[in-house]
């Protein structure tokens, strides 16, 4: 059988023939140049601003905060809970 297929039947390579293509193909591969450090610093420059991630982020942990508050509020979790008083009168 092998890669030639007789008529009506379907073949795939064998485990060795794509292994070969494989180490073939890996081994031929060199890079085409050296990394781009111009483009990647360029890249890492053009992020947002500081200021507008500090103010993301501190948006984004009052309101993380506020959600917590309500929901343990609300499951009665922790101090947020009704607490119990000690009545010792008789």
């Amino acid at each position: 059988m092998g890669n030639n297929p007789e008529k009506g039947e379907l073949s795939s390579p064998s485990e060795a023939a794509v292994a070969r293509i494989v180490r073939d193909g890996v081994e031929s591969w060199r890079p085409r140049r050296g990394p781009d450090w111009q483009d990647l610093m360029s890249r890492v420059g053009a992020g947002p601003s500081p200021l507008v991630l500090y103010t993301v982020a501190s948006a984004a942990l009052v309101v993380i905060l506020v959600l917590a508050f309500i929901i343990g509020s609300a499951l009665q979790i922790g101090a947020l809970a009704p607490q119990p008083i000690n009545s010792n009168l008789h």
